[in-house]
């Protein structure tokens, strides 16, 4: 199955950006979110232009498809 990059509809602070690179790579978004804030104020302006560029750039994830299918862990409910 061929992985696709999408800003994520259910993990997300401001566009969803760094919840789908989360669910991109496999990790926790919590790691992702700290090492952007790091980033942010140690280097100055530019990684909040990059986060902003990569947000027009990068599509939102799609409401029903495979790609959350892949993610759903049912729950019991008894």
């Amino acid at each position: 199955m061929e992985r696709k990059l999408y800003r994520s509809r259910t993990d997300k602070k401001i566009f969803g950006v760094i919840g789908g690179l989360a669910k991109y790579f496999n990790i926790d978004a919590t790691i992702l979110r700290i090492i952007y804030v790091l980033l942010s104020i140690f280097v100055i302006g530019c990684p909040i232009i990059i986060y902003l560029v990569v947000a027009l750039i990068i599509p939102e994830e799609p409401e029903n498809t495979e790609y959350q299918q892949a993610n759903y862990e049912p729950v019991d409910k008894n």
